[in-house]
């Protein structure tokens, strides 16, 4: 069995999320990238890097310093800056990729018509807030076929935790919509899972995100406890998958998903995306194997790894 590549680990202290990155993938992102380092956002505010600016500041480095580049580089980014000032570059975008998207419903009316009149999806998808994992275009879903909500980890409370939009989300999509797949997606370099693997015990959780990813507490102590001789980012990626995990076990604690599921009328899944190497990883809650009285133990059955 062929030993799987080396990894590099990020330890730029700038750098707002580190990811464990294999050194063997880093060649696909060019000389920009060094020792498979790359630079992730996080949940805290950053002044947005526009499309200009980020070509500005990966073509600077391939010219190798050459002034006259520069110079007209950064005069393009200062007039890019004025341009869309007002926003008026942007929307222009986004109105155009909205007239794309009406020409596709043109030539699919019928389809529309009857969404107009009512949905029936088959998914109900909880999936994280990070712009880099939209689950429509990983998992190409159209107008129709999931019901979604994002957070941030893509975390479920468990039912005592009381109302959120998150569960009552869940309670339109199982109890009205009767959808018939429940999907939690994972991914690969989250920004909330690493919230709260830095969470000290005692810590108060004194800010809206720290407050939420607290759900996911016990995902942390496990993978503290399998992943101890590890570094951070490895700790954080194993905590990413048990996190999965354990909203699929807080899932149980609805009555009415436990019922549907124990009926076989409703299945439960938690998926992974890893956007480092563009895979992805399934697998579906066993039921009758999860002793449900023991919460965040659970059985799964059916994986699949799409690569």
């Amino acid at each position: 069995m062929a030993s799987p590549p080396p990894f590099s680990v990020s330890t730029d202290s700038f750098a707002s999320t580190h990811c464990i990155v294999p050194l063997t993938i880093s060649k696909i992102f060019g000389p920009s990238v060094k020792l498979g380092k790359i630079e992730h956002t996080h949940l805290r505010k950053l002044t947005p890097l526009r499309r200009d600016q980020g070509f500005a500041l990966k073509a600077s480095k391939r010219s190798m310093g050459s002034p006259e580049l520069t110079q007209q580089l950064n005069n393009n980014k200062l007039e890019t800056l004025s341009r869309t000032e007002d926003g008026q570059d942007i929307f222009n975008d986004l109105k155009d990729r909205f007239l794309s998207f009406k020409n596709k419903y043109t030539e699919n009316n019928d389809q529309f018509e009857k969404l107009a009149k009512a949905q029936a999806p088959k998914f109900m998808v909880i999936a994280c807030g990070d712009s880099r994992v939209c689950p429509s275009t990983i998992l190409g879903f159209q107008p129709g076929e999931a019901f979604m909500i994002r957070n941030v980890a893509n975390l479920v409370p468990p039912f005592e935790n009381g109302p959120t939009e998150t569960n009552a989300a869940l309670e339109f999509a199982v109890n009205t919509l009767l959808v018939e797949n429940i999907l939690v997606i994972g991914h690969s370099c989250c920004g909330g899972i690493r919230a709260l693997m830095s969470m000290k015990d005692d810590e108060n959780a004194s800010s809206f995100i720290k407050s939420w990813v607290v759900v996911g507490k016990n995902a942390r102590i496990k993978a503290e406890a399998t992943a101890s001789n590890l570094s951070f980012d490895e700790k954080c990626t194993h905590c990413e998958k048990e996190s999965i995990n354990i909203s699929l076990s807080n899932l149980l604690t609805y009555p009415w998903i436990e019922e549907k599921v124990a009926k076989e009328k409703l299945s439960v899944h938690g998926g992974y995306y890893n956007f480092i190497d563009c895979s992805f990883e399934k697998w579906t809650l066993d039921y009758r194997g999860t002793k449900v009285e023991e919460r965040g133990i659970i059985a799964t059955k059916n994986k699949v790894f799409w690569s």
